[in-house]
């Protein structure tokens, strides 16, 4: 089968893209072809040359970097498909299955998800709309709270919001007066705690919110809750999973623990600091919570029309062990210190087994697809 894997990106999150990118390229079998497409922070396509993926086989330190040759600029052709969409320096790119490894705008949002419709390529992950609605975090909560799923207290603030100042100072006494010190500020559609902070009084909040406002023009306070957090992967197709396709069937796996070291999970605890964080899988949780928080797991998962995969994230209040829902992740971490496949590997998926599972799932969510009438004739 030939893979091709799109990385960097026009991101927040372009380093990390270029880490996950770099695992899933030596995690892949060998039985299959692997074409590497790097993309720059101006959001620019470049294939890469074959010696790229050579290099990163050959030493276990190294990483993908992105060649900017422009006599290598990919061109995406509409209707092209597999074997006739993906065109560089004058030559054909065959892709039976895309895997777009971008974490955040513009590859975690459903933009580069609509283009892979548009040219009719299989792609690993969630479709435009589940990827579109679970970036927003203001959305999320919506559709999970419409499951009947808990979710953190929150007020959402905009920038037409801002504008109004009366109508903007109406909201922080809200967010202020019914959720309390201290308060958590986050971008609604950032990824990996980009513009996220902690406030613990009235004049950190107008700093955080300022910060956040540079990220996104959609701003979460959220009531900052004194919790355990825990993640729980999943895997499968929400609506096309068949029993003949066994791997595409919804499976939570773990979930696993995080203990940071810093004062909450940011993004150099996340990716920068080896020592940012204890993972412990599973959980410590008795087997009926564990099991609870897959149930969970699995029942957000559809809640959004999920496929491919997902990292879901809870929160365990320490104080009351209220478990809420906090946001859902439809390109997690591929990194060596990611929880998402250490969880799949926990329960028995190792990570080579597991991306031969995505791209399964890939293959049966297009032809499902394809399946579907688009026109009356």
């Amino acid at each position: 089968m030939d893979i091709a894997l799109l990385y960097g990106g026009r991101s927040g999150e372009h380093e990390i893209s270029i880490k996950s990118c770099s695992a899933v390229a030596r995690g892949i079998s060998d039985r299959h072809s692997i074409t590497l497409i790097g993309i720059n922070r101006k959001g620019e396509w470049f294939l890469q040359s074959p010696s790229r993926l050579s290099a990163l086989k050959e030493s276990p330190d190294a990483e993908l970097i992105i060649e900017e040759d422009s006599r290598m600029r990919v061109s995406v052709i509409p209707g092209g498909g597999a074997h006739g969409a993906l065109y560089a320096g004058g030559s054909l790119i065959k892709a039976d299955v895309v895997f777009p490894v971008l974490h955040g705008t513009y590859g975690e949002d459903g933009t580069v998800q609509g283009l892979l419709e548009m040219a009719d390529i299989p792609y690993v992950g969630c479709g435009v709309g589940s990827s579109a609605w679970t970036m927003d975090k203001e959305i999320t909560k919506i559709l999970l709270k419409n499951a009947g799923l808990p979710v953190v207290p929150y007020v959402c603030v905009t920038r037409a919001d801002v504008n109004d100042s009366a109508r903007y100072d109406r909201l922080l006494e809200d967010a202020a007066g019914r959720m309390e010190f201290p308060l958590f500020v986050k971008p609604c559609s950032a990824g990996s705690s980009d513009g996220a902070a902690r406030a613990e009084n009235e004049r950190e909040l107008s700093f955080a919110l300022a910060e956040a406002f540079t990220w996104d023009n959609k701003v979460l306070i959220e009531k900052a809750i004194d919790a355990r957090e825990v993640e729980c992967s999943v895997t499968g197709n929400t609506i096309t999973a068949s029993c003949d396709i066994p791997e595409t069937l919804i499976t939570a796996y773990g979930p696993g623990e995080i203990m940071p070291t810093h004062a909450f999970y940011d993004y150099d605890a996340k990716y920068n600091d080896p020592d940012g964080a204890k993972l412990r899988i599973p959980a410590a949780l008795d087997e009926q919570r564990l099991e609870m928080i897959r149930g969970l797991a699995k029942k957000a998962y559809s809640a959004v029309n999920a496929s491919g995969m997902s990292r879901v994230d809870f929160f365990i209040d320490r104080k009351t062990e209220e478990i809420y829902l906090n946001e859902i992740n439809t390109i997690p971490g591929f990194t060596s210190i990611s929880l998402f496949p250490k969880m799949c590997a926990g329960s028995g998926l190792d990570f080579t087994n597991l991306l031969e599972r995505l791209f399964s799932q890939a293959l049966a969510r297009h032809e499902a697809r394809r399946n579907l009438r688009t026109s009356r004739e």
